[in-house]
């Protein structure tokens, strides 16, 4: 009984190997049939690709990466404003002091480019590119420091909760003047608005947000929001029209925040809506540029299309990734998360 066990046990494992070795020959006999010849092509059209990637459930489609070109162009925006003057006034009524500003970009390619600013008595069109971006913000900073607006008299920045307009990084992180920053705040008239240009200012300032802080450019008391006061009041100023600001707005906070609206682009074209299309106004505002409102945006993006970084608040020296808070930032090497501190 014993030696009867021992003979099923055999047997048994030897007819499983006998069925298993029947099933691979014939799977490699079907194959040996099918395979694709060199000239059957296993590459669907790129007509077919789109067809077929359309239909992907949104969980997939949603790792599909934003180029940076798409976000900012390498030949740059133009900017509609014509800066005449401005850069020699701002000169002789020391807001900037030239020596200052300038040794912020010697030995760099951006040297330049910041002399031409400051010395030209008739500087045509701005073009903003990722590579001049830090020179265009100091210079708009300065400008929306300087230039007499209510904004600055009447708006939060005079709140006395918060202990005098000049205690924010706008003002105490101006640093390259003659003088102290609040010597020059809101003090000259450099460029004039008729009421109805002011009103456009207002409107539009407290709709344009930016990822370092949840504050509109309504209320300056960073860089990036006194460089687009600035800003918003020279598209005015020369007849810009509401869209054309938010446009204009859009494509400057993307050279001074890269990463936050490359982001942003991920975002939108995973609900089937290319960058081009975007509605600039809707992208400005709190549910997208402010901090909060961004990093809600970011939670939804995958981390395959996500990029960090956030900006901060002081005078820049040369192109960063995300334009920084502090005064410095050499390279691009980094996208750090800074606030909104001196």
């Amino acid at each position: 009984m014993s030696l009867e066990k021992n003979t099923e046990r055999v047997e048994l494992p030897a007819l499983t190997s006998i069925v298993l070795t029947l099933i691979v020959i014939a799977g490699l006999a079907w194959y040996a049939v099918n395979e694709p010849s060199p000239r059957q092509s296993v590459l669907l059209p790129r007509e077919e690709l789109s067809s077929q990637f359309s239909m992907l459930p949104r969980s997939h489609a949603s790792s599909v990466t934003v180029s940076d070109e798409e976000v900012l162009p390498a030949e740059g925006v133009r900017i509609p404003v014509k800066l005449r003057n401005l850069g020699p006034q701002l000169v002789e009524k020391g807001v900037i002091d030239e020596e200052k500003f300038l040794a912020l970009y010697e030995g760099t390619p951006l040297l330049g480019e910041a002399k031409k600013l400051l010395e030209s008595s008739d500087y045509g069109e701005l073009v903003m590119t990722q590579e001049n971006s830090p020179v265009v913000l100091n210079f708009l900073w300065a400008l929306g420091l300087a230039n007499k607006n209510p904004i600055l008299e009447e708006g939060e920045m005079m709140n006395p909760a918060y202990g005098g307009a000049g205690n924010f990084a706008s003002t105490g992180g101006w640093t390259i003047s003659k003088g102290d920053a609040m010597q020059h705040y809101s003090k000259y008239a450099l460029v004039s608005l008729t009421p109805n240009q002011q009103e456009l200012v207002d409107k539009v300032s407290s709709g344009i947000y930016r990822p370092c802080c949840n504050n509109s450019t309504h209320f300056p008391d960073c860089n990036h929001g006194m460089a687009m006061l600035g800003l918003l009041q020279l598209l005015a100023s020369q007849g810009a029209s509401e869209e054309e600001v938010y446009q204009v707005a859009l494509a400057v906070n993307s050279y001074w925040f890269p990463d936050t609206y490359i982001t942003i682009a991920a975002y939108k074209q995973d609900q089937g809506i290319e960058w081009k299309d975007v509605d600039a106004k809707e992208v400005l505002g709190v549910d997208y540029s402010s901090a909060t409102g961004f990093a809600n945006i970011a939670s939804k993006v995958t981390a395959a299309t996500r990029n960090f970084g956030g900006g901060g608040c002081g005078v820049e020296q040369a192109p960063r990734q995300q334009s920084g808070c502090g005064v410095g930032g050499q390279t691009r090497t980094a996208r750090p998360q800074s606030g909104c501190g001196v």
